[in-house]
């Protein structure tokens, strides 16, 4: 990234602004930092500079009738005798004694007053009559104390004007760049062409509040002279009798004093909403443009590209009538050759195209910056897109316009704020301390009446030195209402035991009676354990194979069945017993 060299104009202003105005020094060093980034996009070129769209000047422009009224009011506020002239002529101050007149060439060329490069744009409005621009401007220097540190335009009545439309030119600019404009009401006397446009031109900057109404107050009065106004559309501004300009102890004379002393603070917001302008300008209109330019560009390249192709695509269609071409397509060795043909004749026609295209869409460029009124060259960023990728590819965006210089556009924009809120904080003070709402409030105290004020506050701190002296006494104190701290433990244990007026015996007697209330209890469920007798009744069930299972039962009726054997025995020893008996008794018989 080469790096660019400041312009003069902004080491200058650095320069200037170094002692008494940070902020403008500070706005100068952003508008270099904008400068720097155009450069690297090869909008700028090294030479030139953004801080050029809006003059560093605190200017002041009056604008009255066809009554003596302005011409005396400018003799008074300058202090010098004017001639009567029916150009607009900025007043500058000078160290010659006498008045020098400069020619608006003078202003045309210096970036330093406002009018700055005016001859492009009366040109665009009307061919040939930015040349004679002399006819309509000029420039003034006097010794003059009131011009300190401003400029002053003074435009003439609208009846003297030869041309409408330059005319309005002019009255537009000198108002957009003024920080304090000066109406002479007995311009609204007259109805013409030009009176609308002024009066349009004033509905559009009477929000900044910078406008100051001048009437004559021995014909009409302050309420009479805003409803005129307001049924013009004209509701903002302040309102002054020009008779009160005479007396400079007069509040009205003060006012208009004040507001002109303002200029310089107005001059340094309008600074600053110059350069964030110009960075906004950046996105919305310079690559705005290049944008609307590339797509142009890539259509008409596209659509010329068609036209050839679809030239070859008829002759193809011919050849397949007449020859059969479709086969040759088919066929795996001519069909990619013909393919390979066909791309070898479309790439560089399309390049043609595009290159030829571009000549118009530069020229494009060139009258629409002209018409913008930019610093910028639209035409140079153009022609950094005139590579071959991106005739080929469907690149929509500039060249180096990215994420990082989005980025770098940001942060410049952030700046800009910053110095808007550093301009704020030098006429606010909600982060000084309130220490002088209290100094005066201690200066009174320090008087000898002070004294006097300040014992009878002393007995409401009273109370604070008497709980300090009662830690000795608080115990007899205390002492008397332990009593009354009783009551909490019987509240808690007056529930359970309601009938009986002493709480504390309860708990010796709830420990007694539990241990032995407790194994009469558990001696009761002991009949649960009644599986022993069924163990008993078990001996008849014993032939089912079932009660096997049953690990308990099993034990138990073991021995019964094991007598049952013994019990079979017997039967059988007894049947041959009685067998005997009555074999004996036959025998007998």
């Amino acid at each position: 990234m080469t790096e660019k060299t400041a312009s003069k104009h902004l080491i200058q202003l650095q320069s200037l602004f170094a002692a008494d105005n940070f902020v403008l020094q500070n706005a100068a060093k952003v508008f270099h930092e904008l400068d720097q980034f155009e450069y690297d996009l090869d909008l700028l070129k090294n030479e030139d500079t953004t801080a050029i769209h809006t003059s560093w000047w605190p200017i002041v422009s009056v604008i009255g009738g066809n009554s003596d009224v302005k011409k005396h009011f400018l003799e008074q506020f300058l202090g010098v005798q004017l001639p009567i002239t029916h150009k607009i002529t900025v007043f500058a101050q000078g160290a010659q004694a006498s008045q020098t007149i400069l020619p608006a060439t003078a202003l045309d060329v210096d970036y330093r007053y406002p009018f700055y490069r005016i001859s492009q744009k009366i040109d665009q409005l009307q061919k040939g009559e930015g040349e004679r621009i002399n006819t309509h401007l000029e420039l003034k220097t006097l010794n003059s104390s009131a011009l300190e540190g401003k400029l002053l335009i003074d435009i003439p009545s609208f009846m003297h004007s030869t041309n409408v439309d330059v005319t309005g030119l002019l009255t537009r600019y000198s108002i957009e760049q003024s920080d304090v404009i000066l109406v002479f009401c007995d311009v609204f006397n007259s109805t013409s062409q030009l009176v609308n446009q002024f009066i349009a031109t004033l509905i559009a900057q009477q929000e900044n509040k910078k406008i100051v109404y001048l009437f004559d107050d021995a014909t009409a009065s302050v309420s009479s002279m805003q409803t005129r106004l307001a049924n013009l559309g004209l509701t903002v501004g302040q309102f002054i009798g020009s008779s009160q300009l005479n007396n400079p102890y007069s509040a009205e004379y003060v006012q208009l004093a004040q507001q002109l002393a303002n200029a310089a603070h107005q001059r340094t917001y309008r600074v600053l909403h110059s350069l964030e302008k110009s960075i906004l300008d950046v996105e919305n209109v310079v690559i705005y443009e290049i944008k609307k330019a590339i797509f142009i560009w890539k259509e008409r390249s596209t659509f010329s590209s068609l036209i050839v192709l679809g030239a070859i695509a008829t002759v193809g269609v011919f050849l397949e009538i007449g020859m059969g071409l479709l086969e040759f397509l088919i066929d795996p060795i001519m069909g990619p050759a013909i393919l390979l043909s066909v791309t070898a004749i479309m790439v560089p026609t399309h390049v043609f195209f595009s290159k030829i295209q571009a000549k118009f869409i530069i020229s494009a460029l060139n009258r629409r910056q002209k018409q913008l009124h930019l610093t910028e060259d639209l035409a140079a960023l153009f022609e950094q897109n005139l590579t071959f990728s991106r005739m080929m590819l469907p690149i929509r965006d500039p060249i180096g316009w990215n994420k990082k210089t989005k980025a770098q556009l940001a942060n410049l924009l952030d700046k800009a704020k910053d110095l808007v809120q550093s301009l704020n904080d030098n006429f606010n003070v909600y982060n000084t301390p309130a220490r002088p709402v209290v100094q005066p409030l201690v200066q009174p105290v320090a008087a000898p009446v002070a004294p006097q004020v300040i014992p009878q506050p002393a007995p409401v701190f009273i109370p604070e030195p008497v709980q300090v002296q009662v830690p000795p006494v608080a115990p007899q104190v205390v002492a008397q209402p332990a009593p009354v701290f009783i009551p909490e433990p019987i509240q808690v244990q007056a529930p359970p035991v309601a009938p009986q007026p002493t709480p504390v015996v309860m708990p010796e007697p709830v420990q007694v009676p539990v241990p032995p209330v407790a194994p009469q209890v558990v001696a009761q469920p002991a009949p649960v354990f009644i599986p022993e007798p069924i163990q008993v009744q078990a001996p008849p069930v014993a032939p089912q194979p079932t009660p096997v299972v049953m690990p308990e039962p099993v034990q138990v009726q073991v021995p019964p069945v094991a007598q049952q054997p013994q019990v079979a025995t017997t039967a059988e020893n007894v049947a041959p017993k009685r067998q005997s008996a009555l074999m004996q008794k036959i025998l007998k018989r």
